[in-house]
């Protein structure tokens, strides 16, 4: 199932908690080499997860994670803004109807259609909080995987070459895309829908946007 939690909320799912950052160190450090930060506990944790930002995660009948995203409003501290923006053309995004999305993380032998279930949770993101577009940072690999959910982003700039190649794209809603990514999934709508219901109700309030 999808949980949605804020930063704050992680405590009250330890197992859950733990084994995120353990996976996201495995992914990005142990798989991908990246230069990011282990702590003494084998968890990968930066500066934005002290930000209290919006977690999807895809929760295992075992209640481990198995994959997840990270969310941010544009009207405070982001990546992209914070350290991309030479594949922005310089332009920042700061506005209440964009998001930004990162740390896009799968579990070792995660379960088939986890990927597109992550990605089918940010369509109800948008349409629950009332938001536009998404925009994120992602890897050449990511590029297979958008492609094959049927969610694949509007690039807007791209660094470097093949599988070395880093790019920023923009996600934006349709129900056509989030009916194929259903399907991809594996999980009826009202399912998809009732998860987000059980966090947040039936309707978000537009100012909680801006306060998140």
């Amino acid at each position: 199932m999808i949980r949605y939690l804020y930063g704050d909320q992680l405590a009250k799912y330890p197992r859950l908690a733990r084994t995120m950052f353990e996976d996201r160190a495995d992914q990005f450090k142990t798989r991908l080499g990246w230069d990011v930060t282990v702590n003494a506990s084998g968890q990968e944790r930066d500066d934005y997860d002290d930000l209290n930002p919006l977690y999807v995660i895809w929760e295992t009948a075992a209640g481990a994670h198995g994959g997840s995203m990270r969310f941010l409003p544009t009207t405070g501290r982001t990546m992209v803004n914070d350290h991309f923006l030479d594949l922005t053309n310089g332009v920042p995004f700061q506005s209440p109807f964009i998001w930004e999305c990162t740390r896009f993380c799968l579990a070792r032998g995660a379960e088939p259609g986890t990927a597109a279930a992550l990605m089918l949770a940010g369509g109800e993101i948008m349409q629950g909080f009332g938001i536009k577009h998404f925009v994120g940072v992602f890897d050449a690999r990511m590029v297979r995987i958008y492609n094959r959910i049927g969610a694949a982003p509007e690039v807007l700039g791209t660094q470097g070459e093949g599988r070395q190649s880093i790019s920023v794209g923009l996600w934006d809603f349709s129900e056509a895309a989030q009916k194929r990514v259903s399907r991809v999934a594996g999980i009826p709508l009202q399912a998809s829908r009732g998860w987000f219901t059980a966090s947040f109700g039936d309707v978000v309030p537009q100012q909680e946007v801006s306060a998140a």
